[in-house]
Order: structure tokens, then C-alpha cells, then sequence
């Protein structure tokens, strides 16, 4: 028990430096104070809008969680596994201790509706591979418009072409209860990396930007790539850092590039912050005690 809460601490610890680390190299680049600036002066229509495309993307991400859920017979309403989901949210951005926002997804819906952690585990590890699925389809659908990489058109198609399949072949083979709703699952993901681009689209012209918006877009996938690992407090630093070596190599805006990104942490973190009502009010999605990381910590 003394090891794990050691290591919970370490490991929290570790992302804060690793995240003030990033954060200071892109403060060498971009002053912060220009975000405040690039509220007052954006279009409050287009940064509205933006936002709600982020809301429907997280909509869309918990019900495709529920896809897998359903697949390995856990049947639950779409509002109860988005009530969960924006506290697991919550969790991840502003508490980033050890047990983390998954952790405390799989433990409420293993004590409501006794199913095996494993299987909670698995579900969430695959919606996960979807999404990460999906990234990747978009990135290699940029790639064939963005010719200053230098990569064949035919090398993403063939990835994409040979990828997709034997994805679901192996998934299919050894993982079937997850597989059964393959394609609904799929669709699902993509709608949600399409919505948060979408949603980087309405932040550019929420900023009156009028060049190309393939680089910004294509950089924004990729640090969403980065951002998946743990290393960081919610992305925060890890994104931005992508963003200004990024904006080197595509010679784009690098002030421009780095006010989007954290524009878009704005936005996440703004949803993810309605999940604390849940932490007051855990009886919402059947919790009696408040201090679920406390059951959470007795139960191990």
C-alpha cells in the first residue's frame, strides 16, 4: 500500500515537472499574457460555436464507450455513461493523481454493476484504439494535401488500405465481444476526431486567420497523438510544445499556432471542470460516499 501511494506521488509529481518543463520552453517562444489578448479580441460567435463542436465531440466519445460497453454486456443509459465520462474528464485534467479518470470509471461501474475489472478495463482500452484508429485516418487523409511533407500519396492510402483490415481482422480474432459493433464503434470515432477539427476550424476564423488551414489542423492531430500518453496534466504543455516545433518545420504562424492550442485546453478544460458537480454530488450516478478515491484506495 506504501509503495503505491509513493508511487502515485511520483508519478503525479513527474507530470507536473514534465508539464512546467514544456510550458517554460514555449513560453520562451509565445507569451502567455497573448492569450488574454486573443479573447478580446476573437470573434465571441466563432469561440462559442467552437466550443459546442468540442460538446458534441465529447457526446459523441461517450456513447461510443457505451458501444463497447454494450459489447461485453454492460447496458446502461447514455445519460448515466456521460454523467461518469465528465467526471472521468474531470479527474484526468485537474486531479492527476494515480488512480485517474479511467481508473475511477472502471471502479464505480464495477461496484454498481458487478462486472469484472478486466472486462471494464479492456472496453475502455479499445475505445481508446478507436480513437486512435481514427486519428490516424485523418492524418493520412492530410497528408495527400499537405505536398511540403514530401510523402507519396500512395504511401498513407496503402497504410490506411492494409492497416484498417488486419486491425479488424486481429480484433476479431481474439477480441470478438469488442468487435461486434466494429462499425458503429468506428464511425463513432471518427465523428469525434472530425468534430474537434472542426472545432480548430471555428478557433481559426474565431481569430480572423485566412492562410492555409491543412498545417494547423495536420499539427493539431499529431499533438493530439501526443497527448494521449500520460506524460503531462492533461495535454497541457505536451500540445503546445508540438505546436511550436511543429510551426517551425511547416513555417507557420508560430504565435498563431501555440494561441489555438491552448484556446483548445480552454475549451476542453471548461467542460471537463462540470464534472466536479459530480464529486459533490456523487449520488448522482449512485455513490453514497464523497471520497471515492478513499474507497477506491481501501478497496485495493
Amino acid at each position: 500500500m506504501e509503495k503505491k501511494k509513493i508511487w502515485n506521488i511520483l508519478k503525479t509529481l513527474l507530470k507536473i515537472s514534465i508539464t512546467g518543463l514544456s510550458l517554460y520552453l514555449v513560453s520562451r517562444k509565445v507569451e502567455f499574457n497573448d492569450l488574454k489578448d486573443a479573447f478580446d479580441t476573437s470573434n465571441p460567435i466563432f469561440l462559442f460555436l467552437a466550443f459546442i463542436a468540442f460538446v458534441i465531440s465529447q457526446l459523441i466519445s461517450s456513447s461510443r464507450l457505451n458501444t463497447f460497453f454494450k459489447g461485453i454486456g454492460l447496458k446502461i443509459s447514455e445519460t448515466y455513461n456521460f454523467k461518469i465520462y465528465l467526471l472521468g474528464m474531470f479527474y484526468n485534467l485537474f486531479l492527476p493523481g494515480g488512480i485517474g479518470g479511467d481508473g475511477y470509471k472502471i471502479f464505480l461501474l464495477r461496484k454498481k454493476f458487478e462486472i469484472k475489472g478486466r472486462r471494464l478495463f479492456q472496453a475502455i482500452f479499445f475505445d481508446r484504439l478507436s480513437g486512435l484508429w481514427a486519428l490516424g485516418l485523418i492524418i493520412s487523409a492530410l497528408v495527400i494535401f499537405i505536398p511540403y511533407l514530401g510523402i507519396p500519396n500512395w504511401v498513407p492510402i496503402l497504410v490506411v488500405g492494409i492497416g484498417t483490415p488486419a486491425y479488424f481482422v486481429v480484433m476479431r480474432r481474439f477480441f470478438s465481444d469488442y468487435s461486434k459493433q466494429f462499425v458503429l464503434s468506428h464511425i463513432k470515432a471518427l465523428m469525434v476526431q472530425s468534430m474537434q477539427v472542426i472545432s480548430v476550424i471555428l478557433l481559426l476564423y474565431a481569430l480572423n486567420f485566412e492562410g492555409k488551414f491543412s498545417p494547423y489542423l495536420f499539427m493539431f492531430l499529431i499533438s493530439s497523438l501526443v497527448a494521449i500518453f500520460p506524460f503531462t496534466v492533461g495535454g497541457l504543455g505536451a500540445r503546445e510544445l508540438v505546436f511550436v516545433y511543429g510551426a517551425q518545420f511547416f513555417q507557420m504562424d508560430q504565435h498563431l499556432a501555440v494561441i489555438i492550442s491552448l484556446l483548445f485546453y480552454c475549451i476542453s478544460a471548461l467542460l471537463s471542470f462540470s464534472g466536479i458537480y459530480f464529486v459533490f454530488h456523487p449520488q448522482k450516478i449512485g455513490v453514497n460516499k464523497i471520497d471515492l478515491k478513499q474507497d477506491i484506495e481501501i478497496e485495493k
